[in-house]
């Protein structure tokens, strides 16, 4: 990679790695649909604008039907179901858990034409993942009804996180990405603000949980995107999925760095396993579909 390449692809695993910590912050005054409302919004905010002035906005919008399922399955249902689990487990164990999207691609893929041969290699991916899995639930100290309706919740974030760029591939293939994305964002809002609505605070949020809602909407969602859309373009679609293995490292360290999370050698090991896999079990992927399209692999 050139070296602004390299510093932007820096950039974004560390802006896909902060919310969970971030996140964890917030939901010290606020309900986890305040959370993720406050946060999209904040996106729009920023992306609608742009869009706007790109022209953008009127194309996406003669795809109504895989906009709405790209702006569920990416944001609504993932960014819920994150928010409420970080009320039981450390962001640590969500980034770590997540980090597993890569390998979710690839068994959901043949359900949309994508369809792969199942080599050696991928095969011994798709096992280590799952031993990574195994690993950080059956040593991790995952105990109680709270934690296990956590973990079962970030794994259904895990399926959407893996079947929303399967949709885009499919479904809006020649689609501008910050107007699909702008548009997702803004049908996500609308569809969160009753939920946030009904579970508004009854005091004023402290200024480190402002901060945290400010960073989450303005860096990690807004930024981070239109990174990830530069660097697809400038080092390739392969090289920007490598995100996805990164970032949940970031989120392990920034949860033991900054909100003191317990990260013992179980974890490590997971993490380990689970980033491994991911990397064997993904790479070289390909559509086989008519147009022979590559596969993306993104994490927001």
């Amino acid at each position: 990679m050139k070296p602004k390449t390299l510093f932007v692809f820096s950039l974004l695993c560390l802006f896909w790695g902060i919310p969970y910590s971030l996140i964890k912050l917030a939901l010290v005054d606020l309900s986890p649909f305040c959370v993720v409302w406050c946060r999209i919004t904040l996106g729009v905010l920023v992306l609608i604008p742009m869009a706007w002035h790109r022209g953008t906005l009127r194309p996406v919008l003669r795809h109504p039907w895989p906009i709405l399922a790209f702006a569920i399955l990416e944001l609504v249902v993932p960014f819920s179901l994150i928010a409420t689990a970080e009320r039981s487990v450390s962001s640590s164990m969500t980034g770590v858990l997540l980090a597993v999207v890569p390998l979710a691609v690839v068994i959901i893929a043949p359900l949309f034409g994508v369809r792969e041969t199942l080599s050696a290699r991928r095969l011994l991916g798709l096992l280590l993942g799952l031993g990574g899995v195994s690993v950080l639930l059956g040593f991790a100290t995952i105990a109680g009804r709270d934690q296990w309706l956590a973990v079962a919740g970030l794994f259904i974030a895990v399926i959407g996180y893996a079947v929303a760029p399967l949709v885009v591939q499919r479904h809006l293939a020649g689609v501008d990405g910050i107007g699909a994305v702008a548009i997702s964002l803004g049908v996500a809002s609308a569809i969160l603000l009753p939920f946030a609505a009904a579970s508004l605070p009854h005091h004023l949020p402290s200024i480190l949980s402002l901060l945290s809602i400010a960073t989450l909407g303005l860096i990690s969602t807004a930024l981070a995107m239109l990174l990830f859309f530069y660097l697809i373009h400038a080092a390739g679609a392969a090289r920007a999925s490598v995100v996805a293995y990164i970032s949940p490292a970031v989120a392990a360290l920034l949860g033991v760095l900054v909100l003191h999370e317990h990260f013992g050698q179980s974890m490590a090991m997971g993490l380990a396993l689970v980033l491994l896999g991911s990397a064997l079990g993904s790479s070289g992927t390909r559509s086989s579909d008519s147009k022979g399209r590559q596969l993306q692999v993104g994490l927001d």
